[in-house]
């Protein structure tokens, strides 16, 4: 604890954080919690403010990396099928279609 005895608290919008809650939970819920928190790159607290007032979205870091993998697996392909001269053109169509697909889904859920 700082100098003084207060701890320094972030402000949220217009008002300080100043308030704390103690709850009791079971082992696998605080566990569940702590992994949500660390998979959306969040504190503790600030999982649980949102989750609970629905201010702002929880988006999981782990899409970000999808979205990622996904448009360098596209890339890949579309240089695939070019190297190839679109042997394969029906395949790498529909496979570059389902990954639209998958990141139009993984954006519109953020």
């Amino acid at each position: 604890m700082p100098k003084g005895g207060v701890m320094p608290f972030s402000v949220q919008g217009k008002e300080a954080l100043t308030e704390s809650l103690r709850l009791r939970l079971t082992t696998t819920e605080k566990d569940a919690l702590k992994e949500d928190a660390v998979i959306a790159g969040l504190t503790l607290s600030e999982l649980v403010r949102r989750r609970y007032f629905g201010k702002k979205p929880i988006v999981a870091n782990a899409d970000l990396t999808v979205v990622r993998q996904l448009l360098s697996l596209r890339g890949q392909l579309m240089m695939m099928h070019n190297e190839t001269g679109g042997v394969y053109s029906e395949e790498t169509a529909r496979i570059l279609r389902e990954i639209k697909i998958m990141i139009q889904r993984i954006s519109h859920d953020r």
